[in-house]
């Protein structure tokens, strides 16, 4: 599901604002069209609605992936739209849409989007939480129930595509820590990404650091701070290492589980 990811990092998931479906692949087809380089001068939306009054693009659990297809060379994209109320799209089993992937395939890519296409329908006949968007509150949450679902989806697959995923949620992790702390960019070599950590936080006491690497634990549970920079900052520092901030759960009484990735210098 290399395009998605690809969509994620670029910005080309969007929270639909109407849901008419027609509508909704208008608004789909222009940040195709928006995409610099593209190689095609216009005329997605035509074709995108051309085809879909032929052919249904509704693939049932609350998804539709429909397509443009293009005689040029190049690769695929997409662009993907959430819609919350659910879009009346004729689906299979009747279901509202909830989540419309708009694909843009060259003609010489038509092998890799219908492997792109049959992983992300197994994906979603087999992981809940591709089945589930229309109880989710926003658009964040949304990116992060795909990433996720990215994720577990390709664990069987290729490392370097899961290594893809991972770096895509650091430099999104980066991105919000520092529009928290109003801070300039955080400048992290993304070849350096040493774990996943969890940290439990305990009122009155030190917090305890999960991860599988020894020394990375014994350095963060010394590090000064390290919980209420990551509430302030989204991002913490200590003797080389950079924390940022992933998800934040909260149980009772007053325990907090920061998820977070460490990137070392």
């Amino acid at each position: 599901m290399k395009c998605i990811l690809d969509a994620l990092h670029d910005g080309r998931l969007i929270e639909l604002p109407d849901n008419h479906k027609n509508r909704a692949l208008e608004y789909l087809a222009t940040l195709i069209e928006a995409i610099p380089d593209l190689g095609e001068e216009g005329g997605i939306t035509e074709k995108v609605l051309a085809r879909e009054a032929a052919h249904n693009t509704g693939i049932g659990k609350g998804w539709a992936c429909p397509h443009a297809r293009s005689h040029g060379h190049g690769d695929i994209v997409c662009s993907l739209g959430w819609s919350p109320a659910g879009i009346d799209y004729g689906s299979p089993d009747g279901e509202p849409v909830h989540m419309v992937v708009l694909y843009f395939v060259p003609e010489t890519q038509k092998n890799s989007y219908l492997k792109e296409i049959s992983s992300l329908a197994r994906a979603i006949q087999v992981q809940p939480a591709m089945q589930d968007l229309k109880s989710l509150t926003d658009l964040g949450e949304v990116r992060h129930n795909l990433l996720d679902a990215i994720s577990v989806a390709l664990e069987a697959t290729a490392p370097e595509a899961k290594a893809r995923m991972i770096q895509l949620e650091v430099r999104h992790a980066a991105a919000a820590a520092d529009a928290t702390a109003g801070a300039p960019p955080l400048s992290i070599d993304l070849a350096r990404i040493s774990a996943f950590v969890s940290i439990l936080s305990i009122p009155g006491a030190k917090p305890i650091v999960l991860s599988q690497d020894r020394d990375l634990v014994t350095a963060l549970e010394a590090a000064p701070n390290l919980i209420s920079q990551l509430a302030e900052k989204s991002r913490a520092e200590h003797q080389g290492l950079h924390v940022l901030l992933r998800s934040v759960s909260h149980y009772q009484p007053d325990r907090v589980v920061y998820e977070c990735f460490a990137v070392r210098s």
